[in-house]
């Protein structure tokens, strides 16, 4: 057995953290598509 999986530093459910970087992701694209709308509206 792999002596690092006998001391596991974080037993946390991988899909917790997947998720959680998948919103934050997901959240910066979305203000940086509000923004960009934002600046193309108040332009015309």
């Amino acid at each position: 057995m792999n002596e690092f999986e006998q001391d596991v530093q974080s037993k946390r459910n991988d899909l917790i953290d997947s998720g959680i970087g998948f919103i934050v992701a997901f959240v910066a694209f979305s203000a940086i598509f509000v923004v960009a709308t934002i600046i193309d509206v108040v332009g015309r």
